[in-house]
């Protein structure tokens, strides 16, 4: 059992965000567990982790991109179980726009999602976090180094994930440690792909198979745990995706 933590998790309700909030939690870890829409999915994760532990892990909406909603999270981080050690910014949308065709509202949600709030998050809370030696992780993407095609503005996002996670490494210095986790191949999109396209996504992938949620949720507790001396970087968790081109 690792020391226990108070962390928030940004869009923790479904997919890798709750398999994250799975893993810490049985590292003795209390979860502020924020999500936007996916209300069952959040309260059913909430009972049944509170059922093997009773008030440690509380549930939280906002739409992030509300500046007083994201305030009124970052409020209730300061308050439970005495202040939040931990954000782990893994809220995301995901969507691919048409060069050409981008609009001014895609272009907002998307960097507003991926960079926006993740920034303005951390510097509501840089105040409860300097004064625990608390520490960030980012969920940004492989794709972030090497663009996704068909998918720009959600690329250039990433890639701004990435420039504020070593900028706020700096900024936030010596109290508060800001790191990142890149993931590669690990769940497959909502949105349908073939067995095809799936099949030559593997063929690009070292491992010649995708990763699982569990490899980033270790990803994240490390960073949060166990690397007291390292800041400002990023962990690609890809099974060697981006050794090739």
């Amino acid at each position: 059992m690792m020391a226990k933590k108070n962390i928030l998790i940004t869009g923790g309700a479904k997919r890798v965000g709750a398999q994250s909030v799975r893993y810490l939690h049985a590292q003795g870890a209390n979860i502020l567990l924020h999500y936007r829409a996916s209300k069952d999915e959040a309260v059913a994760l909430a009972d049944e982790l509170n059922r093997q532990r009773p008030d440690s892990v509380r549930i939280h909406q906002a739409e992030l991109q509300n500046i007083n909603a994201l305030q009124e999270l970052a409020n209730a981080a300061e308050q439970v179980w005495g202040g939040v050690d931990v954000i782990v910014n893994n809220a995301s949308a995901f969507y691919a726009t048409a060069m050409g065709e981008v609009t001014d509202s895609q272009w907002d949600d998307l960097l507003g999602s991926n960079l926006k709030s993740p920034f303005f998050l951390i510097q509501a809370l840089t105040p409860i976090l300097q004064s625990r030696n608390g520490c960030v992780v980012n969920i940004v993407d492989i794709h972030a180094e090497r663009g996704l095609e068909g998918y720009p503005v959600y690329s250039i996002a990433k890639a701004g994930l990435v420039a504020l996670t070593k900028i706020l490494a700096k900024e936030l210095a010596p109290q508060i440690r800001v790191n990142a986790v890149a993931p590669g191949a690990i769940l497959w999109p909502d949105h349908d792909l073939t067995e095809q396209q799936k099949l030559e996504i593997q063929a690009k992938v070292a491992l010649q198979r995708t990763g699982c949620p569990d490899d980033i949720a270790k990803a994240i507790a490390y960073l949060i745990y166990d690397a007291e001396y390292i800041t400002g970087q990023v962990i690609t968790v890809d099974g060697g995706r981006t050794l090739f081109s």
